[in-house]
Parts: C-alpha cells; sequence; structure tokens
C-alpha cells in the first residue's frame, strides 16, 4: 500500500515527465542542432517583423507568475494528505453559516444536498452552525432550527449594482435580513457542492485559528454519477488551478492576488 508521500512523489515526477514530453515535442528542447534556425531575424523579416515577432513574445511572459505559483503548490504541498486532524473542539468553534446560493431551478437538488450537508456537519461535530439557502425562486425547504430559506426579491437592487449570485450575497446582508454578527465565520458554496468530513474539519481548523479573514477550499468533480464525460474532464483543469495556484497564494499571500473561486469560500463576517 503506497503511503500519502509515495503517491506525491510519483504525482511530482509525472508531472515534471509532462512537462519534458511537452517540450520535446514543441520543440522547446532539441537534441540535435537545426541549421535551419539560425538567421538573423532583423535581415530576414525587417524591423517592424522582427519588433512585432518579439512583442508577441514578450506577451508570453505575463501568465509567468501565475505559471510558476501554480508549478510550485503542486509540488510543494502533498497532493494526497490524509486525514485533517482537529486542532481544537468544535464545541468552541465560533458561529458557521453555511450560505448556499441557487436560482431556484432545482429544488430537489438544493434540498437533498442541504440534509446531506447537515447530516455531514453534525457526523463531523459541528454544533454551532447554520445553512442558509439563498435563492430567486422560493424552494420549499422543510421547517429545521439549522435552515434558513431567503428569497430574493425581484425589486430589490443592491446600492453597487451587483448583479446575478453577487446581488444575492448582497441581499443576505442588508439591514433586516442578516443575522450575524461581526465574529460569525460565512461558508459560501453553490447549490451543487457537498461538504466532507475533512472539508469540515479544514473549516474548524481555519475558523478557531482565525489569524486570516480569507480562505478558500479545494473542490473536485465526478466523484459521483457523471452525466458528461467531456464536460467533467474539461473541469479537471480547475481542480489543478485549487491544488497549485489557489493553494500556493494563500498559504503564502493569504490574499487571492492571482484569482479567486466563488465557491467553497470561508469569510469573516466582520
Amino acid at each position: 500500500m503506497l503511503t500519502n508521500q509515495t503517491k506525491h512523489i510519483l504525482h511530482c515526477i509525472l508531472l515534471f515527465c509532462v512537462l519534458l514530453i511537452y517540450q520535446f515535442a514543441t520543440g522547446g528542447i532539441q537534441i540535435r542542432y537545426n541549421e535551419s534556425l539560425n538567421f538573423d531575424p532583423w535581415e530576414r523579416y525587417g524591423f517592424a517583423g522582427t519588433f512585432l515577432l518579439y512583442l508577441l513574445r514578450c506577451f508570453t511572459f505575463l501568465p509567468l507568475p501565475q505559471v510558476l505559483f501554480n508549478l510550485y503548490g503542486l509540488t510543494r504541498f502533498n497532493a494526497f494528505p490524509g486525514k485533517v486532524k482537529l486542532t481544537g473542539s468544535p464545541l468552541l468553534a465560533p458561529f458557521i453559516c453555511i450560505r448556499v446560493v441557487t436560482r431556484g431551478d432545482y429544488k430537489d437538488l438544493v434540498k437533498n444536498n442541504v440534509s446531506r450537508n447537515m447530516k455531514q456537519c453534525l457526523e463531523a461535530g459541528l454544533e454551532n452552525f447554520l445553512i442558509e439557502v439563498v435563492t430567486d425562486k422560493p424552494i420549499g425547504l422543510p421547517q429545521h432550527r439549522r435552515t434558513r430559506e431567503l428569497v430574493v426579491p425581484t425589486t430589490y437592487q443592491p446600492k453597487s449594482g451587483a448583479l446575478f449570485k453577487s446581488r444575492a450575497l448582497q441581499y443576505c446582508l442588508e439591514d433586516g435580513v442578516n443575522i450575524l454578527t461581526d465574529n460569525d465565520w460565512i461558508v459560501h458554496l453553490d447549490e451543487e457542492t457537498l461538504l466532507t468530513e475533512n472539508s469540515i474539519r479544514g473549516i474548524l481548523n481555519f475558523v478557531l485559528d482565525g489569524k486570516h479573514h480569507f480562505g478558500q477550499g479545494l473542490i473536485t468533480y465526478a466523484n459521483e454519477d457523471v452525466v458528461n464525460w467531456v464536460t467533467t474532464v474539461a473541469d479537471s483543469f480547475r481542480v489543478a488551478d485549487d491544488m497549485g495556484k489557489l493553494r500556493a497564494q494563500f498559504t503564502v499571500f493569504h490574499k487571492p492576488f492571482f484569482s479567486w473561486k466563488g465557491s467553497f469560500v470561508v469569510t469573516l463576517v466582520s
């Protein structure tokens, strides 16, 4: 049975092999000297053509910081972590609001996921929490002391001019609607996102630590029934982005310098 550390080492070896194969295939690394490539571009293309070509090549350096941080995150941090260990008691954790944003088109999906997430939270030992569903259309969540359904009025217009998901989230913060205090925490989720025991433990450790006001979690796909393999495989790059760049930026800077997802965001209310 391979250990988590061994799996990560194999993961890094595979990553560097893929990079080397790509370099050889695209001519970035050449084994044999090609005489046809040895010429003066200023003589062949002229000043304007050469300047344009070099300018276009310089544009490829724009995403370099993100690429380096992605590589750093994928290799520096274990891609196969074990079970998350709690650093404190869940009973001492501050109040956590798990806020789910939806348009309300898939009511059964939302109800089912709310039920599953609540069960997972209770099994993980989370006590001081609320699952809040913010929707454009009424869903009809069953009455429960740990759930709250908020229907955004069609007439609501935020002062900031926010639209769609931002509009719904802004409505939650309005006076008379918001029931949270400045010391509470919000976990923002999409309607299809399911929590795991490890993710809940990670959230608890983050809020118990309390050093930083923003956090971001890893979201994986194809965990259950796959409807469309093409779109599912296409989503795999988002997982790599989470495991690499996003993980590195929050560990090093504790701020979203490069990018920011719209789901599994943990924030302090204040």
